[in-house]
């Protein structure tokens, strides 16, 4: 689409969108989620430009809008799954169903392995990579660092996903975890 009918439409699809959202129960776009999409998209660094930023947080913030109901940190922390993703070159949706799997979106998650945060990072990598005061509670740290281990098995597996994500999960071997996480990505995160 060129430019100029982009930034024509822009305003339209997003409000034809948040209309659509199941999790908006209304019939007009909520103005504070409205404003807050189109701050959140302003900064399109990980997006092609800020139209496929206002459509893909849109999407995915009714998406999430249960799991974590204030907007601003939905859209914050949405922003940083997307850039996390796309400088590792995995796809964000993919990350979302990971996470939603892993701690359901609770960055104060810890698992009875000693596991960490959104994407449950153990904490020994912490030491190992000379970072013992990172915090994995930390977002964007514990993103960060969940996205370079996803990415690093994915290729370790030649992109095999059922076999990168149970490496992922230490389950390397079983199908039950990588089954569940495409099971999430396809029922809930992928675009379609």
């Amino acid at each position: 689409m060129p430019p100029k009918l982009k930034k024509t439409w822009r305003g339209s699809l997003l409000i034809l969108v948040l209309s659509g959202t199941t999790a908006l129960a209304q019939t007009q776009p909520d103005p504070e989620l409205r404003r807050l999409l189109i701050e959140a998209a302003d900064d399109s660094s990980s997006f092609e430009d800020r139209f496929d930023a206002e459509v893909w947080l849109t999407d995915m913030s009714g998406r999430l809008a249960r799991q974590v109901p204030d907007t601003r940190k939905r859209l914050q922390l949405l922003k940083h799954i997307h850039f996390e993703a796309t400088r590792k070159g995995l796809y964000p949706e993919l990350v979302l169903a990971v996470i939603d799997i892993e701690s359901n979106f609770d960055r104060f998650a810890i698992s009875s392995a000693g596991a960490i945060g959104l994407m449950q990072v153990m904490p020994f990598w912490l030491k190992e990579i000379g970072r013992p005061d990172d915090n994995l509670v930390n977002a964007q740290t514990n993103l960060r660092m969940g996205c370079t281990i996803l990415k690093y098995y994915m290729d370790l597996e030649n992109q095999d996903l059922i076999r990168g994500l149970a490496r992922y999960n230490g389950s390397t071997g079983r199908r039950k975890y990588g089954d569940l996480v495409i099971d999430r990505l396809n029922r809930k995160w992928y675009r379609n």
